[in-house]
């Protein structure tokens, strides 16, 4: 692995490629367990640059606040209220422009890195409605939906540029709102349930404002802790340990496997790790909103601050990379410059409440029933258990796709072609194939995979990544690449009979340990349905098929 040049594993290509699937995986595997993805170090310097333009011009933006001076003396404004109400406003921003999650070659955005605004503001690209009701039936980006968009946009650079009166954060809102009716991509991509939620903490007032912001992280905490009690997430820890650029020893990344090349399946220490880190999760916070100050609230912001520093230099799925940094950041501001205040300090607790209760339902929503909600407004952040699906294409309906739709960026193979010719060109290809299937539901998917294309000649292409082509943006939400989406392509498209078809395996609800699933061609509709039982997931190895259990 260099600066430019990523690291492969040594193959024999010709005698590789006439394995089975299973064949075809294993080194793969093997390989991401000692070296993650391989990505060349140019990588994450254009990572590194991007977080610190994020962080300048954050801090520009608070600098045209009136009352805030002075670029080199940030101790002197940093923790002013307004800054963090701008900071976050810059932060949502920032990703609903497409530069934060699902960025850049870690997502195989490449060229461009990003598609997002310059996909949402041309009518005629594809939008997914939440709900098919009566204003916003459809499926085609109008000229209404770019004036939302592009008015959010608009109405968010107002606002940074400004002192923050109630009526600029409410005019982000309300558009934001709408913007969610009509297109859920754009709404999800915004980061809606955390920057949108703290907004509307900004609209209580004084101690109030810095109470509710609390009270919301601590709801996104306790939501990401609750979503890993479950046996996927030491699949997890594994993974992205091993893709960490910090991790540059295989003896360490071994240690994270119970018996490299053989046993790729978590080790007892990797077990302890994600254990751990689901308790501090739960603890730290508790202490960081009940203490008031002093030694203790130090030590707490001190543990919760490493522990997303930790994160950002894993260089987790999806790259929420600014998200980790403002979540550092939001620890300094609310809970140590900011300690004193507390539940006895609000004013107002009826509208706190009522966001807290329209937040708390959500999750618990969220982790009943994970088919009706998004993994983002449920908060349940990169525990291994997400919605998720792969899509098989015959190279008729790669065609199809190709000429009926408006695409935010070439298709992921055709970038990887451009930089590394055909031959190499399927190495990461194969690659994210056996890092997906590290975590155990890309086992499933794998198993599912080999019902509907035994023969093993269509290309395989996970659904985020059609998502990012077809829609602007992914960040890993099988919400945006189910049947509503099969359902958008299909019109435009056309696809004949086995063209297209789709695996799609939900997330797994937290009362139940199993995980549904649903086999769909594009054409004709729902083929099968049953479910994979966690239990056989996470004791399989990645390139091994699973039971799996038809209902219908």
């Amino acid at each position: 692995m260099g600066l430019t040049q990523p690291h492969f594993p040594t193959l024999d290509l010709e005698e590789w490629a006439r394995g089975t699937r299973s064949e075809r995986l294993r080194p793969m595997a093997r390989h991401v367990a000692e070296y993650g993805f391989g990505t060349p170090d140019v990588v994450y310097v254009l990572y590194a640059l991007k977080i610190a333009l994020y962080v300048l011009v954050g801090m520009a933006f608070a600098l045209s606040t009136p009352g805030v001076d002075g670029f080199t003396h940030v101790g002197s404004w940093w923790s002013l209220p307004v800054v963090f109400e701008k900071a976050v406003l810059w932060t949502m921003l920032f990703e609903v422009l497409g530069l934060g999650c699902g960025f850049g070659p870690l997502n195989l955005r490449i060229t461009p890195p990003l598609g997002s605004f310059l996909y949402w503001l041309r009518p005629g690209t594809i939008r997914l409605p939440p709900w098919q009701l009566p204003g916003l039936r459809g499926t085609t980006r109008t000229p209404l939906d770019v004036a939302l968009y592009g008015g959010l946009v608009a109405a968010l650079l107002w606002a940074l540029l400004g002192s923050l009166p109630d009526a600029q954060v409410i005019t982000v809102l309300l558009l934001l709102a709408a913007i969610g009716l009509r297109d859920k991509t754009i709404f999800l991509a915004a980061r809606s349930e955390v920057y949108g939620t703290l907004a509307i903490a900004f609209l209580f007032g004084g101690a109030d404002t810095i109470v509710g912001a609390k009270l919301v992280l601590l709801c996104i905490w306790w939501g990401a802790a609750t979503s890993k009690l479950n046996r996927h997430f030491p699949n997890v820890v594994a993974t992205m340990l091993s893709n960490s650029p910090l991790m540059r020893s295989p003896v360490l990344t071994r240690r994270l496997h119970r018996h490299v090349p053989d046993d790729l399946r978590p080790s007892r220490l990797t077990e302890w790790i994600a254990h751990g880190s689901t308790a501090v999760e739960y603890v730290v916070p508790l202490v960081l909103i009940t203490s008031r100050g002093g030694t203790v609230t130090t030590v707490a912001a001190i543990v919760m601050i490493l522990f997303h520093l930790n994160i950002l230099v894993s260089m987790p799925m999806g790259v929420p990379l600014e998200w980790n940094v403002f979540m550092m950041f939001a620890i300094g501001n609310l809970f140590v410059k900011h300690a004193g205040l507390g539940l006895s300090d609000v004013q107002h607790p009826a509208p706190l409440v009522l966001l807290l209760v329209v937040v708390v339902s959500t999750v618990a929503l969220g982790n009943v029933r994970p088919d009706l909600v998004s993994f983002l407004p449920a908060m349940r952040y990169y525990a291994g258990n997400w919605d998720t699906s792969v899509w098989l294409f015959t190279p008729s309906g790669l065609g199809k796709l190709t000429e009926g739709t408006v695409r935010a960026a070439p298709m992921p193979y055709d970038a990887l072609e451009a930089f590394y010719g055909k031959e190499q060109a399927v190495l990461p290809i194969w690659i994210g194939y056996a890092f997906r299937s590290m975590h155990s539901h890309g086992r499933a998917l794998f198993s599912l995979v080999d019902r509907l294309a035994p023969d093993e000649s269509d290309l395989l292409l996970e659904g985020e990544l059609v998502a990012g082509v077809v829609l602007g943006w992914n960040f890993g939400d099988g919400h945006m690449h189910n049947e509503n989406l099969v359902a958008a392509l299909q019109e435009r498209c056309h696809f004949e009979p086995g063209e297209v078809r789709v695996v799609m395996l939900e997330s797994q609800p937290i009362q139940r340990q199993a995980q549904r699933y649903r086999l769909v061609d594009a054409a004709t509709g729902e083929l099968e349905r049953g479910e994979v039982l966690v239990r056989d997931m996470v004791a399989a190895q990645p390139w091994e098929l699973l039971p799996v259990h038809v209902q219908s």
